[in-house]
């Protein structure tokens, strides 16, 4: 298991924590050592460095985008009060806060984007099992992404997991991520969400997805998250095409049950793919 891939996605899913080195080298499990000189090897970047440039980057859209309380979006990246986040917001980005909201824009700003994991493709592919699914309702935060900046997809995670459990009309402790809406450019929309029983009272904020009855081939992923580019790569350049299936056009999805666990990326999940019939 490759513990820079890991440590991306630990801090892609908790950079609003507080985040300290023992922490990410944990749930790599490499020492702080180990992973302080394998995440630098790997992404010429500092592991500690990476994470406050990624915590001040969201900050900085949010407040180009016009957030209007300054001291939220500092407590929400991780800093406890106004001062220190301007101090690192203006030794990072060489602006204040206010000015950057004032201004509106990141035009020029070196925004840092989270680093893409591993996409090469597995050996050995589990076979997967069929299912005739059921037609359901899923609600939740969505946003579309570009093949580039698909990386962002943990920190989306991050800010869904404080609405699960609590989502009106929600059925079940699963949780989905559902692609679809995908074009020839390679762009898709992604959403993180729950079954629902409808869609009356759900959160303005909140995306909303019927997904249709479907024939499906369903594959277990039992690696830590960080690697599931390689196992979606792996389905559709080696297993589908020696297959004799066709894929359908429809949303396909992960489905996280129980076993999953969002703190260290372990337990696994299912990746649910729709077939013609």
């Amino acid at each position: 298991m490759n513990p820079v891939g890991k440590a991306l996605w630990f801090i892609e899913s908790h950079f609003a924590d507080e985040l300290t080195l023992d922490d990410i080298a944990n749930c790599a499990c490499v020492s702080r050592f180990h992973l302080a000189r394998a995440f630098e090897a790997a992404t010429g970047v500092p592991v500690m460095r990476y994470v406050r440039a990624r915590r001040l980057s969201e900050a900085a859209r949010r407040l180009a985008n016009g957030a209007p309380d300054i001291l939220t979006v500092a407590i929400d990246t991780g800093y406890g009060s106004h001062e220190a986040f301007t101090r690192a917001f203006r030794e990072q980005f060489g602006l204040t806060p206010e000015a950057l909201r004032s201004r509106g824009d990141s035009d020029n700003l070196v925004i840092v984007e989270p680093i893409k994991m591993d996409e090469t493709l597995l050996t050995n592919l589990e076979p997967p099992r069929f299912e005739d699914g059921k037609s359901f309702l899923v609600a939740g935060l969505s946003a579309r992404y570009t093949c580039e900046s698909s990386a962002a997809i943990p920190s989306q995670w991050q800010r869904f997991n404080q609405y699960f459990g609590k989502v009106p009309g929600q059925v079940g402790d699963v949780a989905y991520g559902v692609c679809y809406n995908a074009d020839d450019a390679g762009n898709m929309d992604y959403l993180c969400g729950v079954e629902v029983s409808d869609f009356s009272a759900l959160p303005d904020q909140f995306s909303r997805l019927r997904i249709a009855a479907h024939r499906y081939a369903v594959f277990s992923h039992r690696e830590h998250v960080s690697t599931v580019r390689r196992t979606w790569n792996t389905i559709w350049n080696k297993w589908l095409p020696a297959s004799g299936h066709l894929p359908a056009d429809a949303p396909n999805f992960e489905r996280y049950d129980e076993k999953f666990d969002p703190v260290s990326g372990m337990g696994g999940f299912e990746i649910w793919l729709p077939l013609q019939r």
